[in-house]
């Protein structure tokens, strides 16, 4: 009777023990070792806010179809945390959903906290609140910062701890990242810096996930953090100690768009290449940034300038559709790769010169495996190799990988995959009873409105509770200026930190300006028609993304800073810059939520000719649709417009600007090195014309638009479509 509990006993510990050892991760200098067994990890980064939920899954599954055994996220502390201790996980912010859609289909997870994380989104994912505890500075040796951080880490790895999510707990998360790409800035602050990204480490080892934690960027990070590469090459990288494994956290696979710029794109001929390349120097985690880049919805980009679409030419596009042949054939590289077996991560390659530009890296395990990787760096041309008694063709920059040492499996630069053609095809969906709503830029509103002497820096003032800035102010003419009896008028001059600027006299529209990524301070200069007594001056400042990168990106101004000046008036030139300003907060239309479905009946829309209200500037425009049938992913053409945001059933698809790109396009070729200028197009058309409209927003019907219209622009043309791709 006795024998039975005894045996259940036994038989309990010995499940856990099992269990327990299921559950190990650690790491060698050729990789990490899960449960006892070294990996060689595909991963791709999928960012959760950058897609609606019902998409996530079907990305994740995409991936790992792709040959991907990860996922890579960041974590973005501003839409976790947009008010000191109140937080948000619902909806696109649902992170514990998304960690565990990856755990249901099998796939790993590095959770990259940060909490800085850069990304092109606003603020490098900072809440701006944080830019006002007192006594802070972001990213060093400064106890303000490192409270807030360490509390928003903590409140993160308690989240996955509880949710049993870390691999050490059975989870799917086997890699944690702390701070990101901080090497630049340790040099920047000195003693403080490396004071910080010391603490940094420790601070989230002692955390206790039973995961490795990674500094990416970070040469000098401390045992036992891994420090690791990002860039379009990693071959030359080498981690700074010679027992931690090599690792590629972002192997980028394209770059971002900027509004009036060009759209970039990385052949995958070339990333193929360089992936290989960094596989045959020992690497054994690859992460492909992005490999579903997705749409930077409400007001999220950052940069300034960063486009709403944030599709990166990853293989899955924005839309959730394979980019080809970027994805097939990078899921034919990784097959090829697997092929090997576990010889890359159990053998050190040995290096034989087959030429001038020509190389083997051959692995041999001790079981007696054989892999290997021949090489032609060459960038243009073609090369006959023997290797192993055979004779071999190398196309020029490219590489072969033989799984068994004799029969090629795939080279970097020989395409089997067709190409797609992605179309914008009309859905044939009418925009139904237009109407308008025109802001009043005369309204006082004087509650709103704060008076002081000077002009003031715009995020102090705004918060970024909006991404508009009022600056009003009057002048006083004299009925005995020259110009008010046939002279020539005076000319206002107003400079600006950025990043666009539309200019109000007497409540009529003067003009815009606009600044770029490279010169974010401009200057508006244009004749003015005053009339003799007290003139209004409006300037509406507008923000186009908060810096994400940089030294002391918290103390960077924006706005009107001047100087404000009026030149050519009789007694010279008059400078405005500290007279008295009043400043106010958004639009009326904000304040009054008038995207929100709720809230539309607020104010008296007009049943007005759209063709006369074109090109009238601060503009709301409301219209009803029903959903078009089918599946197709969909996407609002917005390229009647200038330039505004725009909201389907109280959802902020983003902001839009027609802003048409400059820049150099060229046809590329995948050979030689890449950056991202090498390979550029749609010059001369605007950088974003589609803006994508994730189908779960919509309802069968009765589905409101409202869209606010800062310059002038046709709503009448603006139409719904649906993304189709054909394959050649």
């Amino acid at each position: 009777m006795e024998a039975v509990p005894k045996c259940f006993l036994l038989f309990l510990l010995l499940n856990s023990l099992v269990q327990f050892a299921q559950c190990t991760l650690t790491y060698d200098r050729k990789g990490l070792v899960i449960n006892g067994q070294r990996k060689l990890i595909f991963s791709g980064s999928i960012h959760y806010p950058r897609s609606s939920p019902d998409m996530w899954e079907g990305l994740i599954q995409k991936a790992k179809d792709g040959g991907l055994d990860a996922i890579d996220t960041y974590v973005f502390w501003n839409l976790h945390e947009p008010s000191p201790g109140s937080y948000n996980f619902e909806g696109r912010n649902d992170l514990v959903r998304f960690v565990k859609l990856i755990q249901k289909a099998g796939l790993y997870l590095h959770l990259r906290i940060g909490p800085y994380v850069c990304a092109e989104w606003n603020f490098g994912g900072f809440p701006v609140w944080l830019k006002y505890v007192p006594g802070i500075t972001f990213r060093t040796d400064n106890e303000p910062f490192k409270n807030a951080m360490q509390r928003f880490t903590e409140k993160i790895v308690g989240m996955m701890k509880a949710e049993r999510l870390f691999q050490s707990q059975g989870g799917p998360i086997i890699l944690s990242q702390i701070e990101n790409e901080y090497g630049s800035e340790t040099k920047n602050f000195g003693a403080a810096g490396h004071s910080y990204m010391s603490w940094a480490a420790k601070m989230a080892v002692d955390l206790d996930t039973g995961v490795p934690w990674v500094m990416c960027k970070e040469d000098d990070a401390p045992d036992p953090v891994i420090n690791s590469c990002n860039g379009f090459y990693c071959d030359y990288f080498s981690p700074n100690k010679v027992y931690k494994p090599t690792m590629w956290t972002e192997a980028w696979t394209g770059w971002f768009d900027e509004f009036g710029g060009p759209i970039h794109h990385r052949p995958v001929e070339d990333l193929a290449f360089a992936v290989a390349r960094f596989i045959q120097k020992g690497g054994s985690f690859i992460n492909y940034y992005m490999y579903h880049g997705g749409t930077n919805f409400g007001r999220t980009a950052g940069g300034p300038f960063v486009t709403t679409s944030y599709d990166y030419d990853a293989p899955i596009d924005e839309y959730g559709l394979p980019r080809q042949p970027k994805y097939n054939h990078l899921k034919e590289l990784h097959t090829a790769i697997k092929l090997c077996g576990h010889t890359l991560v159990d053998a050190d390659p040995t290096v034989t010169n087959l030429g001038n530009y020509e190389q083997a890296y051959v692995f041999t395990s001790m079981s007696g495996h054989c892999a290997a990787f021949l090489s032609n760096y060459h960038w243009d041309a073609s090369a006959r190799v023997t290797f192993n008694k055979m004779h071999y063709d190398l196309p020029p920059w490219s590489i072969s990988i033989l799984p068994d040492c004799k029969t090629v499996a795939f080279n970097t630069a020989t395409m089997r995959s067709k190409t797609s053609l992605p179309q914008m095809l009309p859905t044939n969906v009418q925009m139904l009873s237009w109407e308008t709503f025109n802001e009043d830029i005369s309204s006082s509103d004087n509650d709103a409105r704060i008076t002081v002497v000077g002009l003031l820096e715009q995020l102090n003032v705004t918060r970024d509770a909006s991404d508009y800035l009022w600056y009003t102010t009057s002048v006083q003419i004299s009925p005995t200026e020259s110009f008010l009896h046939g002279g020539q008028g005076p000319v206002i001059s107003v400079d600006s930190a950025g990043h666009a600027l539309h200019i109000f006299v007497n409540g009529k529209f003067l003009g815009s300006a606009f600044g770029t990524q490279e010169n974010k301070q401009f200057t508006f200069s244009k004749s003015v028609n005053f009339h003799a007594g007290v003139n209004s001056i409006e300037l509406l400042s507008v923000n186009m993304g908060l810096p994400n990168i940089g030294h002391h990106f918290e103390t960077w101004s924006t706005g009107v800073l001047g100087p404000i000046a009026l030149h050519g008036l009789d007694h010279g030139t008059q400078d405005l810059s500290w007279q008295k300003w009043s400043y106010k907060v958004g639009m009326k239309g904000e304040a009054m939520d008038l995207y929100s479905p709720s809230k539309i009946s607020s104010v008296d829309w007009m049943k007005a000719s759209l063709a006369v209200d074109s090109q009238q500037p601060l503009t709301w425009y409301k219209a009803y649709f029903n959903s078009p049938n089918g599946n197709e992913p969909l996407a609002l053409d917005m390229s009647s417009m200038g330039k505004g945001q725009a909201w389907i059933n109280g959802q902020s698809i983003g902001r839009y600007w027609t802003a048409n790109a400059k820049g150099q396009c060229n046809r590329c070729s995948y050979k030689g090195t890449y950056r991202q200028g090498k390979c550029q197009d749609g010059c001369g058309k605007p950088t974003q014309r589609w803006y994508h409209v994730p189908r779960s927003w919509l309802k069968p019907s009765q589905n409101l638009l409202i869209v606010f219209e800062e310059i002038g622009g046709d709503a009448s043309k603006i139409s719904l479509v649906k993304r189709s791709v054909a394959y050649v």
